[in-house]
C-alpha cells in the first residue's frame, strides 16, 4: 500500500508502535516465505501467521460452494481480511472486506472516496456497473466505474482497499468506464 499512500501508511506504521526496521524486517520474512521453494499454499501460510481464523463463513459464487476464512485487523477494526477458498481449499482470493455487520461508507458520489474509506465490494455496489480490471499484481485490483454524473473512472485497490483513481491519460488508467 506504500506505492500508493505512503502517508498513510507511515501514519499506520506509528498507530501500531512500529519501527521501520520492525516492519522491513517483518515484510522480508513475509516475502521470503511467499517466495520459498517450499512454501505451503497461502491459507496455511495465513494460519501460521495469524493462527485460526475468527470465523470461517461458507459463500457460493456462481455455482461454486468456496468458504470465506476471516481474520480480524488490528488497524482496521471493521475489517478483515478474507481469504476466499475453493472447493479443494487452494486460497481464490486474499483482500480486505467489511466485518459482517459493520456500516461501509456512505458513498453518493466518487467524491466520497477516500483512500483506505472503502473495500472493492463497497464501490462496486455504490457504482454499479463496474467492470473488473486486471490489477498490477495479486494483491492489486481495479474497477472501471460509472460516476452518477456519466464520467468514467478507475478505482485503484490494493489488497481490496480503495487507494485512489487511477490518472486518465496515465499507462494504467482509462478515459471512461466504457473503454472509449
Amino acid at each position: 500500500m506504500a506505492d500508493h499512500q505512503p502517508g498513510l501508511v507511515e501514519d499506520a506504521r506509528i498507530a501500531l508502535g512500529v519501527s521501520v526496521t520492525e516492519m522491513r524486517e517483518v515484510n522480508r520474512r513475509w516475502q521470503a516465505m511467499v517466495r520459498s521453494p517450499r512454501s505451503r499454499g497461502a491459507v496455511q501460510r495465513y494460519r501460521s501467521v495469524l493462527g485460526p481464523p475468527a470465523a470461517v463463513v461458507r459463500r457460493k459464487v456462481g455455482d461454486l460452494e468456496c468458504e470465506a476464512l476471516l481474520w480480524p485487523v488490528p488497524l482496521w477494526p471493521t475489517l478483515r481480511l478474507e481469504v476466499l477458498t475453493g472447493p479443494d481449499g487452494s486460497a481464490w482470493n486474499e483482500w480486505l472486506v467489511r466485518a459482517p455487520g459493520e456500516p461501509g461508507p456512505a458513498l453518493g458520489t466518487v467524491d466520497d472516496l477516500a483512500p483506505w474509506s472503502a473495500t472493492v465490494d463497497e464501490v462496486a455496489r455504490a457504482f454499479a456497473p463496474v467492470r473488473m480490471l486486471d490489477g498490477a499484481a495479486p494483491t492489486r485490483a481495479r474497477l472501471a466505474v460509472s460516476a452518477p454524473d456519466g464520467s468514467g473512472r478507475v478505482a485503484e485497490f490494493c489488497w481490496g482497499l480503495f487507494q485512489g483513481f487511477a490518472p486518465a491519460d496515465g499507462p494504467q488508467g482509462l478515459a471512461r468506464a466504457d473503454g472509449s
